[in-house]
């Protein structure tokens, strides 16, 4: 008798250790047929402080609305780690499928997998997760936009131009990939004599401009993987009294009011409205089992005082 309830023991244990690796049947997602207006989806920003980033979370609250349907919004202060929170809750609050604008590339990770594990489907916006299941990458061709920078740098100025580098976020899919086009161009053409992280931050673009500008008082331009950076940029250039190039990527509305001013020369338009209508139309596709583009492209446009 002894060994016999011994034996149920252990087989109920085990029993229940298998149960409680399942994650919770209402964070599960929906195996049934559910209607369009029935989905939820989480949407992660990275920043709602850049308003890059708010037209984009705009562009998938807008799409989102006119099809009927709720979306959960999360900024995550660019932090990765209230980043990889944030998506959990949104697991958890039982969401269909995920648009995530990850902060960092490779630590956003755990949470797409965390999501892979329980079905939901991830969409991921203007940068890209290192590992995880991604249903489709929706941005714009960032390794092109650098390339745009570096050829109307050498147009404008010639070849062999001394040139510096505004960063961004260390490990951001967008940072590695505007640098890699920048330099596909500028290490045959440019002299880069300098480049800094300012990590897509306004203030921190004025305080590293400051410092290229002490050591490398001849530079004739720079480029800034964001608008932000680059208007920074302009406050510290035009406190120097030099005159500098300065040419920034997205097109948000402060760098185009830059332009016409004729303080900012250029800006890589992005279109980020666009970006989140096509995530949330890709979201709803691989939520309902629909096959989906792994990469889909929004066009990007070189905006000067000329455009």
């Amino acid at each position: 008798m002894r060994k016999f309830l011994a034996l149920f023991l252990t087989l109920s244990l085990v029993v229940l250790s298998a149960c409680s690796m399942e994650p919770p049947a209402w964070a599960k997602p929906d195996q049934g047929d559910k209607k369009i207006a029935d989905l939820k989806i989480g949407l992660s920003v990275s920043t709602l402080n850049n308003p890059f980033f708010v037209s984009l979370k705009d562009g998938v609250v807008k799409e989102a609305e006119a099809k009927g349907i709720e979306v959960k919004v999360v900024d995550a202060q660019d932090d990765s780690a209230k980043q990889i929170n944030d998506v959990e809750d949104l697991i958890q609050q039982g969401v269909d499928v995920l648009l995530i604008n990850p902060t960092d590339s490779a630590a956003i990770s755990t949470a797409v997998q965390s999501a892979n594990s329980i079905g939901i489907p991830v969409i991921t916006l203007d940068r890209s997760a290192d590992k995880g299941e991604v249903e489709a990458l929706v941005a714009s061709d960032n390794v092109k936009g650098g390339e745009m920078a570096a050829e109307y740098i050498v147009e404008q100025l010639g070849e062999g131009a001394l040139v510096a580098e505004l960063e961004g976020v260390p490990g951001a899919s967008a940072t590695r990939e505007r640098g890699t086009g920048f330099h596909n161009v500028a290490d045959e053409k440019l002299n880069v004599v300098a480049k800094q992280a300012a990590n897509f931050d306004r203030t921190e673009g004025l305080t590293v401009m400051e410092n290229i500008i002490q050591a490398n008082p001849d530079i004739k331009a720079v480029f800034a993987h964001n608008d932000e950076m680059a208007l920074g940029a302009i406050e510290a250039i035009n406190s120097s009294g030099r005159d500098i190039m300065v040419i920034g990527f997205d097109g948000n509305d402060d760098a185009l009011k830059a332009i016409e001013a004729g303080q900012l020369e250029a800006t890589v338009a992005q279109q980020p409205d666009l970006i989140g209508q096509l995530a949330v139309q890709a979201g709803l596709d691989a939520a309902q089992g629909k096959k989906v583009e792994e990469n889909i492209p929004a066009p990007l446009k070189l905006v000067t005082i000329e455009e």
